[in-house]
């Protein structure tokens, strides 16, 4: 118990991390390494860091619930946990953009695509971080 409450911190803060340099490398757009100078990276990883510290509030609840099916129903698919950060994500992409200025900023492709390819890589990092492997005694 206590060692799948370990694993399921980490893999948020994981999950978090990946998710807040995603979108910063979303904001930078195709000038994210043109002229890397410290000062400049040094803004991009506070950016990030911000992110994550935004998306782990947001996405604790909903990936508790995610992580509670998966372990209930013995999921290891990197396809499930893919989707289930591309809901999360989505979920607070409508709840932000709804919340902020209404169902016209809901149509903003770019940043749609942003806050989904974040959620992407966010529940893959899960996986990756969270989920435990299998062992060949377990193949058998």
């Amino acid at each position: 118990m206590l060692l799948s409450l370990v694993r399921f911190v980490l893999g948020l803060a994981a999950a978090a991390l990946v998710a807040g340099a995603v979108q910063v490398a979303f904001v930078a757009g195709g000038e994210l390494f043109a002229g890397t100078s410290g000062g400049r990276l040094e803004r991009l990883g506070a950016l990030a860091l911000l992110a994550a510290g935004q998306s782990a509030i947001f996405s604790a609840p909903l990936a508790l619930l995610a992580a509670w099916a998966a372990a209930r129903l013995t999921i290891r698919s990197a396809l499930y946990f893919a989707a289930a950060g591309v809901a999360i994500a989505l979920a607070g992409f409508f709840a932000q953009s709804v919340r902020a200025a209404g169902v016209e900023a809901a149509l903003n492709r770019y940043a749609l695509a942003a806050y989904a390819v974040s959620g992407l890589a966010a529940g893959l990092a899960y996986r990756f971080v969270a989920v435990p492997k299998k062992r060949l005694s377990d193949l058998n």
